[in-house]
């Protein structure tokens, strides 16, 4: 049930959310959004991809808050106000312990505030055009701080063996894929919400926050109405306050057209 709340902000997940799944923004939910930006809400984005990929996807949308690389980075406007980063020694360390484990041929992307590094095998640029800027790196002689490392692990066991390595670090699985993320210890969604709450003096029961994956449930639970894709697990079903149509129908415009604006 949707709680009784002021919205002053709403907070969109991208991949499976925003994002319908060719990694488009529909016309009718940008053409909602800018209703809701002209009539004074502050829109937001919160995501698991650097800041620097994740801009290629938004085109003219030019959120408020963004919050990226899984709780890492936020940025109000054009200020950062917070960052969490491993040290360099650090990410040397676990890119490392990523291919001692798996092999010196692992896949591996990295988030820097100021980029995104990866290693595959095939561009991602020719699969997608509109991956964004990335630099290929071999990871050799890396020596920059990291917001975030994504690690291909084929199985929960050796990202299991990783991480009991890595107890300054929060592990996380991608739920589309083999993919797992390593942040510092406490680096979350809801954790960068609190900070960006108390930065920007937004109370957190004035947000309402838009997702479909496990890296949502906490986010969807502390904001004043968590609202779960049609599309989502059923994980972040259950706890949701509403759940609503999918990311290719429209459900987002839908909601917004029926309840914000």
């Amino acid at each position: 049930m949707q709680r009784d709340n002021v919205v002053k902000l709403l907070l969109f997940d991208l991949d499976g959310t925003l994002l319908k799944t060719d990694k488009t923004i529909s016309e009718r939910t940008l053409s909602a959004l800018r209703d809701c930006k002209n009539k004074g809400y502050l829109i937001g984005i919160s995501t698991s991809r650097s800041e620097q990929n994740c801009l290629a996807f938004l085109g003219e949308l030019s959120p408020d808050i963004l919050i990226t690389s899984g709780g890492a980075l936020i940025k109000k406007d054009e200020q950062y106000i917070f960052s969490d980063v491993f040290s360099s020694l650090r990410t040397k360390e676990i890119i490392s312990l990523a291919r001692e484990v798996c092999g010196n041929d692992v896949e591996i992307t990295v988030d820097t505030i100021d980029s995104h590094y990866w290693n595959y095998k095939i561009d991602p640029r020719e699969v997608d055009k509109n991956w964004g800027e990335s630099i290929w790196s071999d990871y050799s002689d890396f020596s920059e701080e990291a917001l975030k490392i994504c690690v291909e692990i084929f199985d929960d066991d050796t990202a299991k063996k990783i991480a009991s390595n890595l107890t300054d670090c929060d592990v996380i699985r991608f739920s589309d894929g083999y993919w797992y993320k390593f942040t510092r210890k406490n680096v979350t969604k809801e954790n960068a919400i609190s900070v960006m709450c108390e930065k920007c003096d937004i109370p957190v029961n004035d947000i309402t926050s838009f997702g479909d994956d496990l890296a949502d449930i906490g986010m969807l639970k502390m904001t004043g109405t968590g609202i779960a894709m049609g599309n989502a697990l059923d994980e972040v079903k259950e706890i949701a306050d509403i759940v609503i149509g999918s990311n290719d129908n429209d459900g987002i415009a839908e909601y917004i057209e029926k309840n914000i604006l």
